[in-house]
């Protein structure tokens, strides 16, 4: 019998930074036992293992681009389950982002500054992977895991006063999400993906004509479409048990004087979030925070719901 040579680590790194899919779930399964003896020595037994042990596997896809020794590859993904873990430990208050992982020093292939989980995931062609398989989790998970990790909505309050649900029923999604995403991604590895930076390119450019068309008063018909009669408005912005349109309100919002302008994109086939700097007119009564978020449900392009969420200030 013929000797079977398996891939080695180094292979399989440089094939991960490559975009394989395959390849990174092969080397998080045969590091799996060493990582998980990390994450058990530091935490013990309990479910926050299972928690950073799923966090490391997502700072993996977003990272494997960061190693720059392709054969010592297990000695990093070991580094990324400690700092979790010791994160975890020693946190005091919510981190946003990917449970603070954003800004950990791995070892000494951290970048000197921190980016944004879409920034990196940008960089490789893991996204679509990614956002592919966001695509099949259930709505309620979908929107906790791209909330807390995409935009910047992040903390656990602000989450729960977005999906109006207790803080506690939101720890309790975004656990779940994390267990199927992880199941989903290593099902769908081999699977063709749709392009996700298109998909957010193509929001951008209806986020800035909307924009622009509001302040002209007329909204031409490829963003009127996105509008429908029967899109509505809910939260704060809408009147409770009353059917409001949201393009009614963009203009009074604009005939007070404040000005929205885009900053951050968020786009998924069923959810976007448009994040917007604001100015208000100097002395305005009830001015707007300086910061809003456009977070809309969508079906077959079109808003169905559009909610303005407000995130709380930065203490």
């Amino acid at each position: 019998m013929l000797p079977i040579h398996l891939p080695s680590d180094e292979d399989l790194t440089r094939r991960a930074q490559s975009g394989e899919t395959g390849a990174l779930g092969l080397l998080l399964t045969h590091h799996q036992a060493s990582m998980r003896a990390v994450a058990l020595s530091l935490l013990g037994s309990g479910p926050e293992v299972d928690d950073v042990m799923q966090d490391a596997a997502l700072v993996a896809l977003r990272r494997i681009g960061d190693v720059r020794e392709p054969a010592a590859v297990g000695a990093w993904l070991r580094a990324v389950v400690r700092n979790a873990a010791r994160m975890r430990l020693r946190a005091t208050r919510e981190t946003p982002g990917l449970e603070g992982l954003d800004h950990l020093l791995l070892g000494d292939h951290a970048p000197s500054q921190p980016s944004r989980p879409e920034m990196l995931i940008e960089q490789h062609a893991m996204r679509d992977w990614i956002w592919g398989a966001m695509e099949q989790l259930q709505p309620q998970l979908r929107l906790v895991l791209i909330l807390r990790y995409f935009s910047g909505i992040t903390s656990y309050q602000e989450i729960a006063d977005v999906c109006e649900v207790p803080v506690g029923t939101v720890r309790s999604r975004l656990h779940q999400a994390r267990e199927k995403l992880a199941r989903v991604l290593l099902a769908s590895a081999e699977e063709a993906h749709d392009d996700a930076s298109a998909l957010a390119e193509d929001s951008t450019h209806e986020a800035l004509a909307t924009l622009v068309a509001s302040e002209r008063g007329h909204l031409p018909r490829e963003i009127s479409e996105l509008w429908p009669e029967e899109t509505e408005m809910v939260g704060i912005l809408g009147k409770p048990g009353e059917h409001v349109h949201p393009v009614p309100v963009m203009r009074r919002v604009l005939e007070k004087g404040v000005r929205q302008y885009l900053s951050h994109v968020v786009a998924s086939q069923a959810i976007t979030i448009w994040e917007m700097d604001v100015t208000n007119p100097v002395g305005i009564p009830n001015p707007c925070p300086e910061r809003l978020a456009w977070l809309m449900f969508r079906r077959n392009r079109r808003v169905e719901r559009l909610r303005v969420v407000f995130p709380r200030p930065a203490l």
